[in-house]
């Protein structure tokens, strides 16, 4: 995982609703393991015909939009509560997906691996659609430790929020496994700590 401050990035334009897991990642690439290769496959079914070229009518393939940032429609991330949907989008290079509503375990998943989920009102997702239609160099600005998100060719923000833990491992670059780690002479010290007093305890009598 790597460490999430502050991204000033261009954006890719998705304003489709109602995006599921398995548009993101279809279910027949769910047979691996690790997370190789999974961005290849980020949205398969809609970058690619039957024959596996490239259709040129979908946002990935244009050329026209790039950056580190997906601006998606409402309810992105529904359906089946598979990781590997947060795989492909890591993969492909996106470190931040920007809508106005995300599925609860997408969400998570998203989290859990380093991608940052925005969420943002209705109103100022259409900005910020209206701003990239326009000039596909528009760039917005996500700022994690103020939590904010700039759409700079407006020059409007909005506040977002996040799970404080889960914006400390951001900021931190830690997983939750690396997050104990983390901590581990406090969890030592404590756990000392109850032994201490159980031990007292015993001796007292004050134990049932």
């Amino acid at each position: 995982m790597n460490r999430f401050t502050a991204l000033t990035s261009t954006c890719v334009p998705l304003p489709l609703e109602n995006v599921d897991t398995d548009q993101i990642i279809p279910a027949r690439f769910l047979k691996a393991t690790t997370r190789e290769g999974f961005g290849d496959n980020l949205f398969r079914d809609w970058r690619y015909d039957r024959d596996g070229h490239p259709n040129p009518d979908f946002v990935l393939n244009r050329g026209t939009y790039r950056g580190e940032i997906l601006v998606a429609g409402k309810n992105f991330g529904s359906g089946s509560s598979r990781e590997h949907a947060a795989w492909a989008i890591d993969g492909y290079g996106f470190r931040v997906v920007i809508s106005s509503f995300f599925a609860d375990i997408f969400k998570g998943n998203a989290l859990n691996n380093g991608v940052l989920p925005v969420v943002v009102s209705p109103e100022f997702l259409a900005g910020i659609f209206d701003a990239v239609e326009s000039d596909p160099d528009a760039t917005l600005t996500v700022d994690l430790p103020a939590q904010q998100v700039t759409n700079n060719a407006s020059g409007r923000s909005e506040h977002f929020e996040i799970n404080p833990y889960k914006k400390d491992c951001l900021l931190n670059a830690l997983d939750d496994v690396d997050y104990l780690l983390s901590r581990k002479d406090r969890i030592a010290a404590y756990e000392a700590g109850r032994s201490e007093t159980y031990s007292s305890m015993f001796k007292t009598g004050n134990i049932s």
